[in-house]
């Protein structure tokens, strides 16, 4: 009976990762049903949703263009709007600051993400790079499993040690608790 029990406790882990992905995914699509049901739902007209929905893309994709190239007139002019508006402005700046850390748009120093001792001598983390000012890193150390919550703290270049992990392999570290480490051999070259 015990062993019975093991293999389905163990059926039932594998089957978490499918359930995440498909509620993901259920939501998405509720959310984007809602969207087609409420712009339906004020035109009445399945031409005219298609119409807004096609118009949408396309015109998010020119935006998209236009920044890959350098600016958006549309998005200068939305910056320029919140920019006058007290409290809302700060928020949308340091907002705007880490979509653009994370996607790499606007980024003018390469992303890189490093180890720092913490929270104490011989125990090491990884960190995001999020700012350089001469010889002290400015980073953001993100907690596992969700690594949008954290902390910033400013590190002399001497305390830090490179990886060559990019952004997307440590967030996935991060939020796997460390099982999916590509570059583990890293770890057997972090001073002790």
């Amino acid at each position: 009976m015990k062993k019975i029990l093991n293999y389905f406790l163990i059926g039932i882990l594998a089957f978490i990762p499918i359930y995440l992905i498909g509620s993901i995914v259920f939501f998405v699509n509720d959310k984007f049903s809602d969207l087609v049901r409420f712009v339906y739902g004020y035109y009445d007209n399945y031409l005219t949703t298609a119409l807004i929905f096609a118009f949408s893309f396309l015109m998010f994709s020119y935006i998209g263009y236009r920044l890959s190239l350098g600016k958006s007139s549309i998005i200068s002019a939305i910056d320029y709007t919140i920019n006058q508006i007290p409290f809302l402005n700060s928020i949308y700046r340091v907002t705007k600051k880490l979509v653009n850390m994370f996607s790499g748009h606007e980024q003018k120093t390469a992303r890189e993400v490093v180890y720092i001792e913490y929270p104490k001598e011989g125990l090491w983390v990884p960190a995001y790079v999020t700012n350089k000012e001469k010889d002290r890193y400015i980073l953001f150390v993100p907690t596992s499993p969700n690594p949008t919550s954290g902390f910033t703290i400013i590190a002399h270049e001497s305390k830090v040690v490179k990886s060559k992990m990019d952004i997307e392999q440590a967030t996935s570290f991060i939020i796997s608790v460390g099982v999916d480490y590509d570059l583990s051999n890293e770890a057997t070259k972090l001073p002790k």
